[in-house]
Parts: C-alpha cells; sequence; structure tokens
C-alpha cells in the first residue's frame, strides 16, 4: 500500500520561500497568481497492514517524524492499494 503524505505551513505562519516564488512569478507578469505555498510530499510504502493501523500509524509517524506539529500541518491519502 501507498500513502502520499503532504507537509506544509500551518495558515498562520509565514511562508518565505512561497513569497519568493510569487514574486518571481510576478516579476515575470503571471500577476494573477494570488499566493504560493510551499510544502513537502512523502510517499510511504507499507507492507502487510490493515486500513484500521493505516489509520493509526500515518498520523503519528506524520507528527513525529514528517512534520513539526508547532508550524507545519499534514494530509495524507492513501495512493495505492
Amino acid at each position: 500500500m501507498k500513502i502520499r503524505v503532504l507537509v506544509s505551513y500551518k495558515d498562520s505562519v509565514l511562508d518565505p520561500q512561497g513569497q519568493t516564488v510569487k514574486n518571481a512569478l510576478h516579476t515575470l507578469n503571471y500577476d494573477c497568481v494570488k499566493d504560493v505555498r510551499q510544502g513537502k510530499v512523502f510517499e510511504l510504502e507499507l507492507e502487510e497492514v490493515s486500513p484500521e493501523k493505516v489509520e493509526e500509524v500515518i498520523p503519528e509517524i506524520a507528527h513525529t517524524v514528517l512534520a513539526n506539529p508547532i508550524i507545519e500541518k499534514f494530509e495524507w491519502q492513501v495512493i495505492e492499494e
């Protein structure tokens, strides 16, 4: 089973890299871009695990290893059964 976890800054946290990209896009005349937020994508491949265990272990992994829960949020999805 493959799981994709997206980690990004919480909405209340300044994203300097996203702002830099937005400014570069505006310089290139892509004025329709209102905002840019950058993030990280992780793909985890799991073996022999029940859907119930996935529901338990993925948030635990994201909170303890992949994301800094003080400034980052995460979401995840199954991308391959």
